[in-house]
C-alpha cells in the first residue's frame, strides 16, 4: 500500500564544490533536485511508503534520477521514460552571503510533457495522502492538466491533499497567470503550506495572521493551514485560533534549499501518524531544521529513529 503519492518534475542537478561565479569554477557534484521527490523521500525515511509520478528522458541523467529515487525506497512504477525529450537540468551558483542562485535548463523537458493520460486513477485512489506543489502546473499546459486530474481523483476518493505553493516566478509567463492558477487550486485542498512571501504575492497581505485568515476563507471548514515563518517557526490554524510553534534552532546552517520540502515531509508524516496538529507541526519544524545542516536537498532528511533521538525519546548508541 502507498501512503503518500506525489507528482512533479525531478531534475539532475549540478552544484559547484566552491563558492563564486560559475564563470570561474570547474569542479561540480551531481545530485537530484525536485520538490515532490524530496517530500516522497522524506516521508519514506520517516517510516511510510511513498510513490512518485513523473516523466524522465530516456537518457543517462534520467537513469540517474530514477535509480536514485528508487534507491531511497520510493515507488517509481508511475514514472514514464520519454524517448523524445530530455531530463531537466538545474545548476546552482553558491554564495557565502546569500541563498544559492539557480539556473534552470528544463524548457521542453520530459516532465513538461506530463499529461492527463499519465495519471493512473487506481494508483492514486489507493493512497492515503496526495502532496502537490505549485511547480508542476507551471511546467506546461499538459502538466497543468495532469496536476488537476490528480487533484480530481484525490478529491473524489477522500484523500488528504496537501499543497505547497512553492512559487517559481521564473517558470510562469506572468504573475497574474500564476496567481489565477494558485487561487484555483487552494480551495480544492485541505492542507495548505504557504510561506509569508507567498501570502504577499497571492493575497497582497503581509501580516501572518491576515494571510492565514485570507487563505482559510477560500477553503473548506476544518482545513489546516500551516504558515512557515522562517526562523520564527510556524503558525497553524484549523478554524479555531492561530497557534504558534517554536522552531528547532540549529547552529550549523549549510544549505537552505530543500527546507520547505523537509518541513512538508515532517508535517505529512505527523498527519499519517495521526498526531495532534501541534505535534505534527513540531515534527515538521524539526525535520526542516535537520535538513539545512547538510549540503543538498535530501541528504539531511532524517530517519524516524534519528527523529526519536533528537526528541530525546531514544538513546543513540555510537559504538
Amino acid at each position: 500500500m502507498i501512503d503518500l503519492v506525489t507528482i512533479g518534475e525531478t531534475m539532475a542537478a549540478m552544484a559547484p564544490n566552491e563558492v563564486g561565479s560559475l564563470k570561474y569554477l570547474n569542479n561540480f557534484s551531481k545530485y537530484i533536485a525536485g520538490a515532490e521527490s524530496n517530500v516522497a523521500i522524506g516521508v519514506k525515511r520517516l517510516g511510510f511508503n511513498s510513490g512518485w509520478i513523473s516523466k524522465l528522458g530516456k537518457d543517462p541523467l534520467g537513469d540517474y534520477v530514477e535509480f536514485f529515487v528508487r534507491g531511497e525506497g520510493v515507488d517509481v512504477s508511475q514514472v514514464r521514460r520519454d524517448e523524445e525529450h530530455r531530463t531537466g537540468l538545474l545548476i546552482k551558483e553558491m554564495h557565502t552571503t546569500k541563498e544559492p542562485k539557480v539556473f534552470y535548463y528544463r524548457d521542453n523537458s520530459a516532465a513538461s510533457h506530463l499529461a492527463k493520460d499519465d495519471i493512473n486513477e487506481d494508483y492514486i485512489k489507493k493512497a492515503r495522502h496526495l502532496h502537490l506543489t505549485g511547480i508542476t502546473p507551471a511546467l506546461s499546459h499538459s502538466a497543468q492538466e495532469a496536476f488537476f486530474e490528480a487533484l480530481r481523483v484525490a478529491r473524489g476518493n477522500d484523500l488528504k491533499i496537501s499543497f505547497d505553493p512553492n512559487l517559481r516566478l521564473k517558470l510562469w509567463d506572468s504573475i497574474e497567470e500564476m496567481r489565477e492558477v494558485m487561487l484555483r487550486i487552494i480551495p480544492q485542498v485541505n492542507v495548505l503550506l504557504p510561506g509569508v512571501e507567498e501570502g504577499e504575492i497571492l493575497l497582497g497581505l503581509s501580516e501572518p495572521e491576515e494571510i492565514i485568515k485570507g487563505f482559510y476563507e477560500m477553503m473548506d471548514p476544518g482545513s489546516l493551514i500551516v504558515l512557515k515563518i522562517g526562523a520564527k517557526g510556524a503558525l497553524y490554524y484549523q478554524g479555531d485560533q492561530i497557534e504558534h510553534v517554536e522552531p528547532y534552532c540549529v547552529d550549523n546552517i549549510v544549505d537552505l534549499i530543500g527546507a520547505g520540502d523537509a518541513f512538508a515531509a515532517g508535517l505529512i508524516t505527523g498527519l499519517l501518524r495521526e498526531l495532534p496538529i501541534r505535534e505534527a507541526v513540531e515534527l515538521a519544524n524539526l525535520v526542516g531544521a535537520l535538513c539545512i545542516t547538510v549540503k543538498g536537498d535530501i541528504e539531511g532528511l532524517p530517519t524516524w529513529e534519528q527523529v526519536e533521538v533528537y526528541q530525546g525519546k531514544k538513546e543513540e548508541i555510537h559504538r
